[in-house]
C-alpha cells in the first residue's frame, strides 16, 4: 500500500543565494537540481555559528514546554538541540550549519495553540525537526502541505505510516501495546488483559493495539479509560482492580501511571503493568509509588537505553555533560539523524527546495543513526508494511541506572505486530 500523498500546487518565490564553491544557490530562483533554496536557507552564517563561512539553515521546532508532558518535550527538545550543535562543531552539512534554536515555540501540548505558533514561524524555516503531539502535528499539516514542509514527529502515532510528509521514527504506540501483551500472554503466563489510557490520538492508539492483540492471543480484555491528573486517579485504580486483569497496559503520563500502579498494588492487584513509551519518568523513582513500580512495571520502548555501547550514544552522552542523564534527551538527539540525512542528500543534489526534501525523504530506506534508531528505521521508500518498526524492549526501574530504568528484554517481537496488516491508524478503530 502506498503512503498517501497530499501534494498542493503552491506558487513560491525563494530567497536568491549567491552561488558558491560549497554548494549554496543561485543567483535567482532556479529549477529543482540547479541550486533552489527554500524558506529558512541563508547565505549568512547562523547566530552564534561556529564557521561563519557558512551560510544557515533554519529548522523549527514546536513542542510542549509547559504542558502536561513537558517533562517529554523540554528534554527531547534539549538532545536536538545538543544534536545539531555536535553537527556544526564537526563541520555542519555541506556548506552550512543547521539552527534549531531560534525557532522554538511551546504548544503547551493544545493543538490550537500549536496551529497558532506554527503559524508565526511557518514562513521562516526548510522543515520542522521536531513537532510533539499527534493531534497537534495534524493541525498544521493541512498548511504544512501547502508549504510543502517535512516534518519529524516527537509523536509515535500509527497514523503517521499514511503521511509522506512525516518521518516517524521507532515503534508506534498501536504495535508497542501489541507487543506488551504478546510478552505477558507468551512469558508471564497471562490470559487477561486491561488497558488503561488516555482518550484520543495517544492512549487509543494503544489501547486498539492492546485489544488486537488480546483477540488475537484469545484474552479476556478490559477498556478502562481515565484522564489527566495524579489525584483523578480513583476510578481507574477500581476498574483496574476489579478487572483482575493479569496485565495491564498504560498509556498516560508518568504522573498517573504512579498514582495508577501505586493505588492498585497498595488495593492488592497482583498483575504486572506495561507503560508505552510517554509513561516513564526517573524521577519516579523518588516517589512514594517505587516500589509498587519496582516490583510490578515495565517501560515499552522500541529505543535502545542511555548506557547502551555505540558511537551515537557516546556522542550523546559526551554532549549531556554533567546534566542528569535522561531517555527523551537522547530521543532527541536521535531523531536528528533522519534530518540531516536528509539534508546532506538534498545538498548533495543541489536542491534545498522543501518540495525536494519531500522526495529525498520518501526515497530514504535507511540511515546512519551510529547505534540509535531501532533497527529497520527510516525505510521510507517502502510500503506501510514494509515501513513499520514493530520490535520492543522492556526495561524495569532500577535504582544507580542512569535513568533509573535497566534492560530487561531487547529486541521482542511478537506474533501479532509481526503479522499485523496495517491499513489504517489504529486510534481510527476505536
Amino acid at each position: 500500500m502506498n503512503r498517501t500523498i497530499r501534494r498542493l500546487s503552491v506558487a513560491a518565490v525563494v530567497s536568491a543565494l549567491v552561488l558558491t564553491a560549497c554548494g549554496r544557490g543561485g543567483d535567482d530562483d532556479k529549477a529543482d537540481g540547479d541550486g533552489s533554496v527554500g524558506p529558512g536557507v541563508t547565505e549568512e552564517p547562523c547566530p552564534d555559528a561556529v564557521d561563519e563561512t557558512k551560510g544557515c539553515i533554519y529548522l523549527g521546532t514546536i513542542s510542549d514546554l509547559t504542558g502536561p508532558f513537558k517533562g517529554v518535550g523540554v528534554p527531547l527538545t534539549a538532545g536536538g538541540a545538543a544534536f545539531w550543535k555536535y553537527v556544526n562543531e564537526n563541520g555542519g552539512v555541506g556548506g552550512y550549519e543547521v539552527n534549531v534554536t531560534e525557532f522554538v515555540r511551546d504548544n503547551a501540548y493544545n493543538p490550537e495553540t500549536h496551529q497558532q505558533v506554527y503559524s508565526e514561524i511557518k514562513d521562516e524555516v526548510l522543515a520542522m525537526a521536531q513537532s510533539l503531539g499527534t493531534v497537534a502535528t495534524e493541525s498544521m499539516l493541512m498548511d504544512a502541505d501547502a508549504k510543502e514542509l517535512l516534518v519529524v514527529p516527537a509523536t509515535l502515532g500509527s497514523n503517521w505510516y499514511f503521511e509522506d510528509r512525516v518521518l516517524e521514527i521507532g515503534t508506534s504506540y498501536c504495535a508497542e501495546a501489541m507487543n506488551a501483551v504478546d510478552y505477558g500472554v507468551d512469558e508471564l503466563d497471562a490470559d487477561s488483559i486491561a488497558a488503561v489510557h488516555f482518550p484520543g490520538d495517544y492512549g487509543d492508539d494503544a489501547m486498539v493495539g492492546a485489544r488486537i492483540a488480546a483477540k488475537e492471543r484469545d484474552a479476556e480484555f478490559t477498556d478502562i479509560q481515565t484522564g489527566p491528573g495524579a489525584d483523578q486517579q480513583a476510578a481507574a485504580v477500581k476498574a483496574v482492580v476489579d478487572s483482575g486483569a493479569d496485565l495491564v497496559v498504560l498509556s498516560t503520563g508518568p504522573l498517573e501511571v504512579a498514582a495508577i500502579v501505586g493505588g492498585a498494588v497498595q488495593a492488592g492487584f497482583k498483575g504486572k503493568f506495561v507503560g508505552s513509551i510517554p509513561t516513564w519518568n526517573g524521577a519516579l523513582l523518588q516517589s512514594p509509588a517505587a516500589p509498587a513500580l519496582q516490583a510490578s512495571y515495565m517501560w515499552a520502548t522500541s529505543f535502545p537505553l542511555w548506557d547502551t555501547d555505540s558511537p551515537g550514544f557516546e556522542a550523546m552522552r559526551a554532549a549531556n555533560g554533567d546534566q542528569t542523564p535522561n531517555d527523551y534527551f537522547a530521543l532527541g538527539w536521535t531523531g536528528g539523524y533522519i534530518m540531516k540525512a536528509v539534508l546532506e542528500q538534498a545538498i548533495e543534489d543541489d536542491d534545498l527546495s522543501r518540495a525536494h526534501l519531500l522526495d529525498v525523504a520518501t526515497s530514504l530506506t535507511e540511515v546512519d543513526s551510529e547505534g540509535m534508531l531501532p533497527e529497520g528505521s527510516a525505510n521510507y521508500a517502502g510500503d506501510v508494511n514494509e515501513q513499520a518498526v514493530r520490535s520492543s524492549n522492556f526495561g524495569v526501574p532500577t535504582p544507580g541506572t542512569s535513568t533509573g530504568i535497566g534492560p530487561s528484554v531487547e529486541d521482542y517481537t511478537g506474533p501479532t505486530a509481526e503479522g499485523y496488516d496495517f491499513k489504517e491508524a489504529c486510534f481510527l478503530q476505536k
